[in-house]
């Protein structure tokens, strides 16, 4: 069929829109349809999710849009919106199937895929998380100068969602033209929609966000397009984003499998008489176009897709050599400006560090919650504000789940964003945005996702529960995350610059003890970044091997001191990959190992750093290896119950004379 579509601001009339959407449409029914016997008898794999009932809504939002230049994120049952902006029959189908031509190599579901490379970000179950992706990369390229739109669709089970709420509302606040599209079917699933939400449209939502929104038939394909025009009439005057809901149709139930049970009959009864696909081909035949020429349109279509069916069951199944890819994108920069500073305490070095970044590279954008004049809430963006104004440091609103997706989505159109939570403790609002969606970016998407994220972790300020976790075990869970928790100034100058130049989301752990110290060292960077991602040695030794992480090392190296025996301290400093190859050997040698952490015993990694040693020095070991953590309890908050919650100087000597003995 002919697949030459006059994108915005070009608008087609009605009659030439017409004979075009239909093609569409009946290509998504037919292959759709076909999708359905493929599955049935095994070739095509997991869920299947159909737009059978949603195609007047998919072809007529899609039409408009211009591929590699727009931002957007499609749902599962936007089958053809996916061909409309560039996919092929066949590349569909062979994601169906999930053979060794699927364009994500097999490692994708049949409707978990897009193409973050041309900007149409890929599909996350998690639903209202693709969207503040679309106002991250729409706000991107408009930065860029690009006078990009964003297309972020979502369902009428999705739009319930915080993530949904968080996104219009820093699209709102940013400027972000992103035309918000609500496909209501009618049902989540299973639940209708009276049990999700109270209002008369979800389009009234608009005027709480001060944005323009409306609510049309989704199974008019014609009255889609030109909402959706409208739509991006008004954007491209205000650069505000745009609420459009759909009222459109699910003829099939939620997956193959799911009957529709929940479905009255009186229901179905009347959206029949709605559907779409008649509805476009009756449009046709009132405009003039003879019956004999719309067969000729549908045999040409169904032939294509026959053609298309025979082709993709072609191929083999994906080689493992290939579809099981890098979890990592490859780090290709291996130096940059050298700096040096004297006397630099810990919060300053994370201040230059960020400064440092920013006067040098004019991608990197700073952005969190009170970063901006105020300096953020431990003064660590101190000064930034003044210097590189409100272009390059972003007070956001208070939404830490979007903020990352937000902070994904500008990756993927050439910025470098530099992301601070508040405390630690808050990071774990973005768990699906930070470990599901930024960590498995690249395994999914073959596109890096350069993403910097700092957070202020650790006890021993009296701050109670939720203010004084390190969460480092909980991060190291996830795939394609990388971790560094640095001790000194130096190690913190190098952590941040080595994890803003890593092309994968990375994280920095900085405890809040180390702030406070009043000790300062001199900074001397020399621009080499390969060798910052190692374990850092403080003291060389063959009695034991120690291991500390954040504020637990000044305690571990007042012990030792203390003891005054021959000790290897180290730090392992790259928590995630973790490969503590010089721990290793030092055990070798020694014999035995004391882990500290500040973490409680199931939550931090020294469990993990147990393991690794155990599996590889088991010969060498002369005692079996100890941990020393907090209890696994809440962090209290009454000074005298955190002092005895956190590991002190006496348990880690305690600990490590249990495991020398009187050996001299």
């Amino acid at each position: 069929m002919n697949t030459t579509v006059p994108r915005y601001p070009a608008k087609m009339k009605k009659e030439e829109f017409l004979p075009l959407a239909y093609s569409w449409m009946y290509l998504s029914r037919k292959m759709e349809e076909r999708i359905i016997e493929l599955y049935k008898k095994r070739y095509v794999k997991g869920t299947v999710t159909l737009g059978i009932g949603n195609e007047a809504t998919a072809v007529g939002m899609s039409i408009p849009f211009r591929p590699k230049k727009d931002v957007m994120s499609l749902m599962q049952r936007d089958f053809v919106a996916h061909m409309i902006m560039g996919e092929t029959p066949y590349d569909m189908l062979c994601q169906y199937i999930a053979n060794a031509d699927s364009p994500t190599h097999g490692r994708e579901g049949n409707v978990h895929h897009g193409n973050a490379q041309a900007r149409r970000f890929p599909m996350i179950s998690h639903l209202s998380n693709m969207l503040s992706l679309v106002v991250g990369g729409t706000w991107g390229a408009r930065r860029n100068g690009e006078d990009a739109f964003g297309l972020a669709v979502i369902g009428d089970g999705g739009s319930s969602k915080g993530e949904f709420h968080e996104s219009i509302n820093i699209a709102s606040v940013r400027k972000s033209p992103v035309l918000f599209l609500v496909q209501n079917n009618h049902y989540s699933y299973s639940t209708p929609t009276r049990l999700q939400y109270a209002c008369q449209r979800l389009s009234d939502r608009a005027a709480g966000y001060g944005i323009s929104g409306a609510t049309i038939d989704g199974t008019d394909v014609w009255e889609v397009y030109s909402a959706v025009c409208t739509a991006l009439d008004e954007m491209s005057k205000t650069s505000m984003p745009y609420l459009l809901e759909c009222m459109t149709l699910r003829l099939e139930g939620h997956a193959v499998y799911d009957k529709a049970e929940y479905v009255t009959k009186q229901e179905r009864d009347e959206w029949l008489t709605r559907e779409p696909l008649m509805r476009a081909r009756r449009a046709l035949s009132d405009a003039g176009v003879p019956d004999n020429a719309v067969a000729d349109i549908e045999r040409q279509i169904a032939a294509e897709v026959e053609e298309t069916v025979r082709l993709s069951l072609v191929p083999p199944r994906p080689d493992p050599a290939v579809a099981m890819g890098a979890v990592f994108a490859k780090h290709l920069r291996p130096s940059c400006k050298p700096f040096s500073a004297e006397k630099v305490k810990f919060i300053n070095a994370v201040t230059l560090a960020q400064d440092y970044l920013l006067d040098n590279d004019p991608a990197a954008v700073v952005m969190g919650l009170d970063v901006g004049p105020y300096g953020s809430a431990f003064k660590t963006c101190k000064g930034l504000f003044d210097k590189y104004g409100s272009d390059r440091v972003l007070d956001m609103p208070l939404a830490e789940s979007a903020i990352t997706g937000f902070a994904l989505g500008a990756s993927q159109t050439g910025w470098r964003p530099i992301v601070e939570f508040q405390f630690a403790d808050f990071s774990t609002e973005s768990v699906t945005q930070l470990g599901l969606n930024s960590g498995t970016w690249y395994f999914r998407s073959g596109k890096e996702a350069p993403l910097l994220f700092r957070l202020p972790c650790g006890g021993g300020i009296t701050l109670g529960a939720f203010h004084s976790g390190e969460f480092e075990g909980l991060w190291s869970r996830f795939c394609g995350v990388k971790l560094l928790y640095p001790f000194t100034p130096q190690e913190m100058f190098e952590a941040l610059v080595a994890g803003f130049y890593d092309p994968n989301p990375c994280v920095v752990f900085e405890h809040k003890l180390l702030y406070g110290s009043a000790k300062g060292s001199d900074i001397t960077f020399d621009g080499d970044l390969d060798k910052i991602w190692k374990e850092r040695k403080y003291s060389d030794g063959t009695d034991c091997t120690v291991v500390g992480t954040g504020a637990m090392l000044d305690i571990v190296l007042a012990a030792c001191r203390e003891l005054g025996r021959s000790f290897d301290v180290f730090n392992p400093f790259v928590l995630s990959p973790l490969k503590p190859l010089q721990i290793i050997e030092s055990v070798k040698k020694t014999g035995r190992l004391c882990v500290v952490q500040e973490s409680t015993a199931s939550a931090g990694l020294g469990d993990r750093i147990v393991s690794m040693v155990c599996r590889e020095c088991f010969s060498s070991l002369k005692r079996a290896p100890v941990l020393v953590s907090a209890p696994d309890m809440p962090v209290p908050f009454a000074p005298e119950l955190e002092t005895l919650y956190r590991p002190d100087k006496e348990r880690v000597k305690e600990s490590i004379l249990q495991l020398i003995g009187d050996q001299r």
